[in-house]
């Protein structure tokens, strides 16, 4: 059964899966760091509202715990603010609480949200309100129509929905070359397949597929990979990650 689309994660009342909360992770380091967040541990004062609003406090290394807080509501895609120091987006702060958030237990419950929470959606929501005003003027108020919202939400999934099938197709094609396919090509496949999958607007998929390129191939053996050709040297290095290295017999 197919999990919730674009437009369902943006309605309110509809929580997102752990799989949909992680892929919104900068790299991989803030998907582990995020993963650890998300239990009730370090988290106290936590709430939800009807209006598609998630806050919390999570303990941090000093005095005084970090505030998170995600609008979650938004159909141009979630919206994040936390005081912890990091300049990643969404922080691993962000991803512990919308991951707690997800969870089945009803760890956040609904509440009624802290000043601090009120101040920053009511200026958010007010600015984006004015800018949709200015510029539904500028354009005879197209902007504002919610159905065109909609399709846009909709062309987005289906180029996100295109990008990874572009991505599983790329990948498939490079396992039949073999190894002498991925000699030839570099780190400039993984790179320029992460290009398209920005142009898809799914910079988890990039980020996923540079991460592959970057992986390190490991000395196995004194022979070849592969198994079929003469011992690597430094002029001939091994690019790509393990897994590609398959023997062309």
């Amino acid at each position: 059964m197919a999990g919730p689309t674009f437009d369902d994660m943006t309605q309110q009342g509809v929580r997102w899966t752990a799989e949909q909360v992680l892929a919104l992770a900068p790299d991989a380091a803030s998907r582990k760091a995020g993963s650890k967040l998300g239990a009730v541990g370090p988290w106290s004062e936590t709430g939800s509202s009807d209006e598609g609003t998630v806050w919390g406090l999570c303990k941090g290394s000093g005095s005084k715990p970090y505030q998170t807080v995600i609008d979650v509501a938004d159909s141009s895609g979630p919206a994040y603010k936390c005081s912890c120091p990091s300049r990643k987006f969404p922080c691993k702060h962000a991803l512990g609480l919308l991951l707690l958030w997800a969870g089945e237990d009803g760890s956040v419950a609904r509440a009624q949200a802290p000043d601090w929470v009120e101040q920053w959606i009511t200026g958010r929501r007010g600015r984006a309100e004015e800018k949709r005003t200015t510029t539904g003027a500028a354009s005879g108020g197209a902007s504002g129509d919610p159905e065109a919202a909609r399709r846009r939400a909709d062309r987005r999934a289906e180029r996100i929905t295109a990008g990874a099938t572009e991505l599983e197709q790329r990948l498939s094609d490079l396992l039949r070359g073999g190894l002498a396919a991925a000699e030839q090509a570099g780190y400039g496949l993984w790179e320029e397949t992460a290009a398209r999958m920005v142009d898809a607007q799914a910079p988890g998929l990039a980020a996923r597929v540079r991460e592959l390129g970057a992986i390190p191939a490991p000395r196995i053996s004194s022979a070849h990979p592969s198994g079929c050709g003469p011992p690597p040297t430094r002029a001939t290095p091994r690019p790509g990650p393990p897994w590609i290295w398959a023997c062309t017999r």
